[in-house]
C-alpha cells in the first residue's frame, strides 16, 4: 500500500475529517537532506476536523503525529500540517 493511503486511512479513522488532502512534496526537495529517490520522504497534510477545535497548534500537531503513528513518522523525513 502506498504511504499516502496509509496516512489517509489512519487520519480518517482517528478524526473523520471534513477535509483531508495528503500531498507528496518529495520532488520539490530533490537534492536536499532526507530526499529519497521515488518520493515518499516529504509530505504535506491539510486537514479540517471537529476534534481539533479548541486545541492549541502544538496539541493539533501532536494529535496528527499520534494518529499517523510512530511507524510511519519514522519512515518520512518531513511532515507539514495545515489545519483548515
Amino acid at each position: 500500500m502506498a504511504l499516502a493511503q496509509e496516512i489517509e486511512i489512519r487520519l480518517q479513522k482517528a478524526y473523520s475529517p471534513e477535509y483531508l488532502e495528503i500531498i507528496d512534496e518529495s520532488e520539490m526537495h530533490r537534492g536536499h537532506a532526507g530526499y529519497q529517490e521515488g518520493g515518499e520522504s516529504h509530505w504535506r497534510v491539510a486537514i479540517s476536523a471537529g476534534p481539533f477545535d479548541g486545541m492549541t497548534r502544538i496539541a493539533r500537531h501532536r494529535a496528527v503525529h499520534d494518529a499517523i503513528g510512530k511507524d510511519i513518522i519514522g519512515r518520512i523525513h518531513a511532515l507539514a500540517i495545515e489545519f483548515r
